[in-house]
């Protein structure tokens, strides 16, 4: 549904924040991981239209983006990871406000703004001011506001950054609801929140596609070679320590090795995050 080839990207900086990017993604909830300055801020600018890549292609459903950017505006929902509001407007009226700016007519914005204060379990505070809400709250105005025009094609960057584990989670199934006819690109830090929601995922790193595939294939190469422990590695022993998390207040470290690394140390099945930080070491070590 959607093609990128060799997208490049400089910025009058020097700064090269897109290498040589070609991606072809399917329909669906997509994930976009990498670290900060990894350059997925500029990939999902770039995909909106909201700047041009230096050179490349990029075709959404038969449109060359680069040659009819306006087509795409037609059909794209965008959700940033800071965005401002008018502070004396409400809910509603900012949705109304945001619908004549994308040229929806008086019928179907009213029809559509019903619809998604529903969906967006907004209803009870429609007429209360945006600029009060709860970072929850604003989140799901920001994705109903996203929804305006019934878009194709949806970009959201951190769109749970700070939100606490109940508004996580009504997100996640509403963000699960909407990607099921739509091609939705997700970009988070949160590793957890890609493996669960998104059936492909891009790993990006220092501006480059490292990978792009559905999870299962992301894991397999390092099914059999993850191992964990609670006791850390000697400094010297050349085995690769991906994480180190604790719980329950007691360290837990997960190793990459195609033997068993220690005596203590027992085989787990490979996750998402473990490929992450396999290829994160990995650039460090080049």
């Amino acid at each position: 549904m959607l093609s990128v080839k060799n997208i490049n990207k400089k910025y009058a900086d020097g700064t090269h924040a897109l290498k040589d990017v070609s991606l072809n993604l399917p329909i669906g909830m997509i994930g976009l991981l990498g670290p900060n300055g990894a350059g997925k801020s500029s990939l999902m600018r770039t995909l909106a239209c909201l700047q041009t890549p230096d050179d490349g292609q990029i075709i959404f459903d038969g449109i060359d983006l680069r040659q009819n950017p306006n087509e795409l505006r037609k059909i794209l929902g965008y959700l940033p990871q800071y965005f401002g509001v008018y502070p004396h407007m409400s809910c509603q009226a900012l949705l109304e406000h945001m619908a004549i700016l994308k040229g929806i007519d008086k019928t179907t914005r009213a029809h559509q703004i019903v619809s998604l204060l529903a969906l967006t379990n907004l209803n009870d505070v429609a007429h209360k001011k945006v600029a009060t809400f709860s970072g929850g709250m604003r989140q799901r105005f920001g994705i109903a506001q996203a929804l305006l025009g019934d878009p194709k094609f949806i970009i959201m960057d951190e769109p749970t950054s700070g939100l606490d584990p109940v508004e996580r989670e009504r997100l996640h199934s509403l963000l699960v609801t909407i990607s099921k006819e739509k091609l939705v690109i997700l970009s988070t830090h949160i590793v957890e929140d890609i493996e669960n929601l998104c059936h492909h995922v891009a790993l990006l790193i220092k501006g480059e596609v490292i990978d792009s595939a559905d999870v299962k294939t992301l894991i397999t190469p390092l099914e059999g070679c993850i191992w964990q422990t609670h006791i850390e590695p000697d400094a010297n022993s050349g085995i690769q320590v991906l994480s180190k998390s604790y719980r329950f207040g007691e360290p837990c470290l997960r190793l990459y090795s195609k033997t068993k690394p220690t005596a203590n140390a027992t085989l787990v099945k490979a996750n998402l995050q473990d490929r992450y930080f396999f290829e994160l070491l990995a650039k460090e070590t080049h």
